[in-house]
């Protein structure tokens, strides 16, 4: 029971609502906002080295090789839930303002996150080598794929994929990645003895990302730009998105016809989202003022999920027992 309840008290919820709360106080604007970037960008460098350095090649290839479970996996997050979004983002453009809206739909075309995943099928005692390599491959799926689908999806000026968010993409996103797998034979041992310092490696990054995004936002009105029952309905329709997620993960699992253990992986693989992945892509195809309204649905889905994940797997174990 204390592992369980352990996983509401997880740090990245502190982290996120640090970044919040620093970007609605001292908020980065002017010149402050232009080294802010800077260090944001080279910070999403240095987190995708790490991560390329981390993710062994074996496991990139056992997952291709297991495309029973790999491919359904993929359709399901970047098929079904980028769909799921586009239909949620044009409801909440109803009642919120359009940026904000629009962050559903960046919402449903993100991979699902890593640690969360994995941590959560072992706990409840689901495949978790199967969940490990399912989860690392559809983040690095999510690298390349994630912006075409939003931008495809979304149309209009505000998301075509120019030139420039192209470029940047792979140079501070893939080519850090291919660095990484390609020194990874002599790194790759000691960034696995300090996976705890990696880990906050990861956090501390998001925490700067998240912090400029929302001092754009800040900055251009975020906090008058809805009243109670705006912010309301908000947390309504993502409450509802990430109910939908898992319901519908979970269905697709048994319509597969995957054993227990196996739908456990589908399960926290196919409904969690990523905040690795997706703070780094919308500080890239974003302007702060408008990365800031983008990422909202992100981090509030983020924190529910931690919160639903618990019991759920603890649900899980019991069942089992």
């Amino acid at each position: 029971m204390r592992s369980i309840l352990s996983k509401f008290a997880d740090p990245m919820i502190a982290v996120l609502l640090l970044a919040t709360l620093l970007a609605n106080i001292v908020p980065a604007v002017g010149e402050a906002r232009v080294i802010a970037q800077h260090i944001a960008n080279v910070s999403i460098f240095v987190l995708f080295l790490v991560n390329g350095i981390r993710i062994a090649r074996g496991e990139i290839l056992r997952g291709f090789a297991n495309w029973r479970f790999f491919l359904p996996l993929s359709l399901f997050v970047f098929g079904v839930m980028a769909a799921a979004g586009l239909g949620v983002s044009h409801i909440a453009g109803l009642y919120l303002e359009p940026r904000l809206a629009l962050g559903f739909l960046f919402l449903g075309c993100l991979p699902s996150t890593i640690q969360s995943a994995t941590s959560y099928t072992t706990l409840a005692e689901g495949n978790a080598a199967l969940s490990v390599v399912g989860a690392a491959l559809i983040n690095i799926l999510g690298v390349f794929v994630t912006a075409p689908i939003f931008a495809l999806l979304a149309g209009g000026e505000a998301a075509q994929l120019g030139n420039e968010v192209i470029i940047r993409i792979g140079l501070i996103l893939i080519l850090p990645f291919v660095i990484g797998q390609a020194i990874q034979g002599y790194f790759r041992d000691w960034v696995t003895e300090r996976k705890d310092t990696v880990v906050w490696l990861d956090r501390i990054v998001i925490g700067i990302l998240v912090y400029v995004a929302f001092s754009g936002a800040i900055e251009q009105g975020l906090r008058n730009m809805t009243d109670g029952s705006g912010w309301l309905f908000f947390a309504v329709l993502t409450t509802a998105f990430m109910l939908l997620a898992n319901v519908g993960a979970w269905a697709a699992s048994g319509v597969l016809g995957y054993p227990r253990a196996d739908r456990i992986a589908f399960l926290f693989a196919a409904a969690q989202k990523s905040v690795a992945i997706g703070a780094p892509l919308a500080a890239i195809m974003f302007a702060p003022e408008v990365a800031g309204f983008v990422i909202a649905p992100l981090l509030l889905y983020h924190l529910l999920q931690l919160l639903l994940a618990a019991p759920l797997a603890a649900h899980f174990k019991q069942q089992k027992t």
